[in-house]
């Protein structure tokens, strides 16, 4: 008989990941992306936000300067990631499912979904190109063939 194995994730990475998809949010819809734009989003305090923006400033997830805050190409990667499979779940829940979106079993997933199970996600759900609240999902490799 085998074993179920839990795993215990890394509050590190999902943190990395939420700040990541919050920069891409805030950049998509055209705005500044401000210090103090981040903690509102984010509902954490403004000096939380600057020491993050360091740490993935080092991590070179993030260009950030006195100047503001952008994202690299790694970071705009796994911002557009998150954001995909966060907007499929709520796909998923609304469209599949039929039950209410909850944010927060969505945020829950999101982070623990690899790219074979987005891509099949995405798949199953015949590629999405809006979310339930009417947002651009960004485009996997799955969808190129079903422009």
């Amino acid at each position: 008989m085998s074993e179920e194995i839990l795993f215990v994730g890394t509050a590190e990475a999902e943190h990395v990941e939420m700040y990541l998809k919050a920069i891409w949010h805030i950049k998509e819809k055209n705005e500044s992306v401000k210090i103090s734009t981040i903690a509102k989003m984010l509902n954490v305090r403004q000096p939380s936000v600057v020491q993050m923006l360091k740490k993935l400033n080092e991590k070179n997830l993030v260009n950030y300067s006195k100047a503001g805050v952008k994202l690299t190409e790694e970071g705009e990667k796994i911002g557009a990631s998150m954001m995909r499979n966060s907007r499929l779940l709520e796909v998923l829940m609304e469209s599949a499912l039929k039950v209410e979106i909850d944010e927060e079993m969505v945020c829950g997933i999101e982070h623990h979904m690899n790219k074979q199970f987005t891509d099949a996600l995405c798949t199953m759900l015949k590629h999405p190109r809006k979310c339930p609240h009417e947002n651009k999902i960004p485009r996997g490799e799955c969808c190129k063939n079903n422009s």
